[in-house]
């Protein structure tokens, strides 16, 4: 395992033009604050050759570590129906993940063990998630490590929590993806006008995504080599 393939600040692993971003001289900077914008994608942000050793370390230090993320179809979704048409469905997934819940589970010992809770922690971090929010964001944000491997997916979900009082009026996603040279292929499809119209490419060696939620989206199933792999480090940022 290479030392400083987990640098230390997120500024570390990005291209200029992702310095740009954080300087706030870029297109990007500052895009989530116009409301007809809810999600960009970018993979010219983060230095290929320092995500391919990032998603190598991860592959060998995390990859025993991850729980099953299972959240299949419920079969009441069907035999419970009442009226032709009425079908509901809640989101379903089917992933591996790392939560970052307690210190004490084996997937947030092997992430602090290689310094990838330092790297998502770092303030860099929230400064990239603020440039491109334009505008504050609090202290302590969410942590997720995912891996999608073929045929692994996120249902139609728009990431909407009313019963939160800190979340329910909104707040941005940053995913760090970085997938493995046997990933076929991967799309995020997103909603707009109220129509699932739009679809980008999530299968590039390194790509930087941010969402301002809540909006509608899911996630196709990865298609792929066997044990091809799309990972995406996800931090979770509230308004200030």
């Amino acid at each position: 395992m290479r030392s400083n393939a987990v640098p230390a600040e997120f500024e570390d692993l990005l291209t200029r033009a992702g310095r740009r971003v954080l300087a706030g001289t870029h297109d990007l900077s500052g895009a989530l604050a116009d409301p007809r914008t809810r999600f960009v994608v970018h993979d010219d942000l983060v230095d290929r050759a320092k995500a391919r050793r990032l998603r190598r370390v991860l592959e060998e230090a995390l990859a025993g570590t991850l729980e099953p993320l299972e959240r299949p179809i419920p079969p009441e979704s069907i035999f419970r129906m009442r009226h032709d048409y009425g079908e509901t469905l809640p989101k379903t997934s089917r992933a591996r993940t790392i939560y970052f819940e307690s210190r004490r589970e084996a997937g947030v010992k092997a992430a602090e063990r290689i310094g990838l809770v330092r790297l998502l922690r770092s303030a860099s971090f929230r400064a990239f998630a603020e440039a491109l929010a334009g505008r504050r964001l609090t202290a302590g944000w969410g942590l997720q490590v995912l891996r999608y491997g073929p045929g692994d997916y996120a249902g139609p979900h728009n990431d909407h929590h009313p019963e939160n009082p800190r979340a329910r009026h909104g707040y941005v996603d940053i995913h760090l993806s970085l997938c493995s040279p046997g990933v076929a292929h991967q799309w995020l499809v997103y909603s707009r006008a109220g129509h699932f119209s739009e679809i980008v490419p999530l299968a590039a060696p390194a790509t930087l995504t941010a969402y301002r939620l809540p909006f509608w989206h899911y996630t196709t199933p990865l298609a792929g080599k066997p044990g091809a792999a799309r990972w995406v480090l996800l931090g979770t940022f509230l308004y200030r």
